[in-house]
C-alpha cells in the first residue's frame, strides 16, 4: 500500500472510531492515554478544511498531534498561501496526501448561494472575497438546479465547492502535479456531515 492509500485508510478508520464514540458515549482507550506532546512532526495528511468550529480535523479523524498538518479557511477556500502550505508539508514531511475537508450546512457556501439569489449589498470587503472564491463552484449549482431556495440547494452547493477546491489544488501548483505524477501523491474531497461525525469521501 502506498502512503498516500495507507494516510487514507487511517483517515477512515480513524472517523469510524469518532462516530463510533458519538453512538457509544463511552471513552476510547486512546482518550485515556495520557498525551504526549511530540518534537517533530510527521502528518500523514494534509488537510485543508474550513474554520468551523464544529469540524476540528484531529478530533474527527481520531489523530493525535504530529499526525495531520491542517490548513483551515471558511469555506475551505484554496489561496496562494493555503496551497504553499501544502507544498511545504508535502516537500519537507513527505506528506502524501492532501483531503480537503468541507462540511454539510457550510456557512461561506449558503451566503454564497444566498449572494446569488438575492444580492445583499451589505458584505464587508473580506466576507466579499471568501464568497467570490465560493462563486465560481456554486453559481452552475444554483443556476442549474432550477430552486429558488437556499436550503434545497447548499447540500450540492457545498460538495460543488469540495470538488472545486480540489480541482485548484491540482491547477495551481506544478511541485503537487510533479509529485502527484512522480511519487503517489493524492488529492481527495471529503464532506464532514454535522448532524452523524461521518465523513464521506466523494470518490467513494
Amino acid at each position: 500500500m502506498n502512503p498516500a492509500e495507507e494516510a487514507l485508510s487511517r483517515l477512515r478508520a480513524g472517523n469510524a472510531r469518532f462516530v463510533e464514540r458519538i453512538r457509544s458515549a463511552t471513552p476510547t482507550a486512546q482518550q485515556a492515554e495520557a498525551i504526549t506532546l511530540p518534537r517533530e512532526q510527521k502528518p500523514m495528511a494534509i488537510v485543508l478544511g474550513c474554520a468551523d468550529a464544529r469540524v476540528p480535523a484531529e478530533l474527527v479523524f481520531d489523530q493525535g498531534l504530529g499526525d495531520l498538518f491542517v490548513i483551515r479557511v471558511a469555506g475551505n477556500i484554496v489561496a496562494p498561501s493555503g496551497i504553499g502550505s501544502m507544498e511545504f508539508a508535502a516537500s519537507r514531511f513527505g506528506t502524501r496526501l492532501v483531503v480537503v475537508l468541507g462540511h454539510t450546512e457550510c456557512g461561506a457556501v449558503t451566503a454564497t448561494v444566498e449572494e446569488l439569489l438575492r444580492p445583499a449589498g451589505e458584505q464587508s470587503p473580506n466576507l466579499s472575497a471568501i464568497v467570490e472564491r465560493v462563486r465560481p463552484a456554486v453559481a452552475p449549482v444554483v443556476s442549474g438546479c432550477g430552486h429558488s431556495h437556499t436550503d434545497a440547494i447548499v447540500p450540492d452547493a457545498v460538495r460543488a465547492n469540495i470538488r472545486h477546491s480540489v480541482a485548484q489544488i491540482h491547477n495551481g501548483s506544478e511541485i503537487l502535479r510533479q509529485l502527484i505524477r512522480d511519487d503517489g501523491l493524492k488529492i481527495v474531497g471529503a464532506e464532514y456531515d454535522l448532524a452523524s461525525g461521518q465523513v464521506h469521501f466523494l470518490d467513494d
